[in-house]
């Protein structure tokens, strides 16, 4: 039987290109939009808003945007062609902690029982994406849906997601954080490094300046036990170019120019976006340790 893999767009794969294990198009996967609301006008990330569209609205928006979850009845649709069509379904979400999706693709999976799966990422963007592009990998190699969700489930414990950003005012916007800490925070140069730690976003570090954010990256790389350069891997960075993650590349060519010839990037839209803000660089991997 064949195998349909589901995810939504919080992976920030592009809707043209289906999976990134090259430049064409998956057919055996969906990408299901997230809803993105500036104001009272609504959305399809990665459909009639991209990420370039989003960073545009974002910068010049006085209020924050809002993201809703996929509903169960979206879901449904897609399970049900999947079927009639004789295929069985792993689905894989952001985090369950970070929006409703999981919960809705749970519920519109009740009917499909042994026909489809689903799988919580505890992740969130590239994250994400890493662990999408593993499932396609392990179909690739003839894996069962069975099997695959195995897998997912052991390796997703592996994936990083570290960040560091270039501002606090978007946490500050959307009441992650105080005034005076983001006042306090844009006269010291502050710049936070935060992770996803068991499927939540926590802040693992703080630096003073550009320079010494990048550096505390890389040692949270280093602390992680490297990256697993056999697995899918990547550089992502929020706004409209990525200036800021180049430099970092730069900085970090001790972790990876004995692995790799160059590094790819990719931009992070409006699931993460949001409550970022422009400027972010993040790398996205599976770690060499657990």
């Amino acid at each position: 039987m064949s195998i349909r893999i589901i995810t939504d767009s919080g992976a920030d794969i592009p809707q043209r290109l289906g999976a990134s294990t090259g430049e064409n198009p998956r057919d055996d996967l969906t990408i299901l939009p997230m809803h993105v609301y500036f104001g009272e006008k609504e959305f399809l990330d990665g459909v009639n808003l991209s990420h370039q569209q989003f960073y545009e609205m974002l910068i010049e928006s006085e209020e924050l945007p809002k993201t809703s979850q996929i509903p169960p009845y979206e879901f449904e649709q897609v399970y049900e062609q999947a079927v009639a069509a004789g295929e069985q379904v792993v689905v894989i979400t952001i985090s369950s902690k970070l929006s409703g999706t999981y919960q809705s693709a749970c519920v519109a999976a009740e009917d499909y029982e042994g026909k489809v799966y689903v799988v919580d990422s505890l992740n969130a963007t590239l994250g994400e994406r890493c662990l999408v592009d593993y499932a396609l990998r392990l179909k690739d190699q003839g894996k069962t849906a069975e099997e695959i969700v195995a897998e997912l489930t052991q390796a997703r414990k592996r994936i990083r997601l570290l960040a560091l950003l270039d501002t606090l005012e978007y946490l500050k916007r959307g009441g992650r954080i105080s005034k005076s800490v983001a006042m306090v925070g844009g006269m010291l140069s502050i710049k936070p490094v935060v992770s996803v730690v068991d499927g939540e976003v926590v802040m693992v570090g703080k630096a003073r300046g550009s320079r010494n954010g990048n550096n505390l990256l890389v040692q949270e790389i280093q602390k992680a036990g490297g990256v697993d350069y056999s697995m899918p891997y990547y550089l992502g960075y929020t706004g409209l170019d990525d200036h800021m993650l180049r430099k970092y590349v730069e900085d970090s060519r001790p972790l990876w120019e004995s692995h790799v010839d160059h590094l790819d990037s990719t931009s992070v839209g409006g699931t993460i976006g949001t409550h970022i803000g422009p400027g972010a660089i993040g790398v996205f991997f599976f770690a060499s340790e657990e």
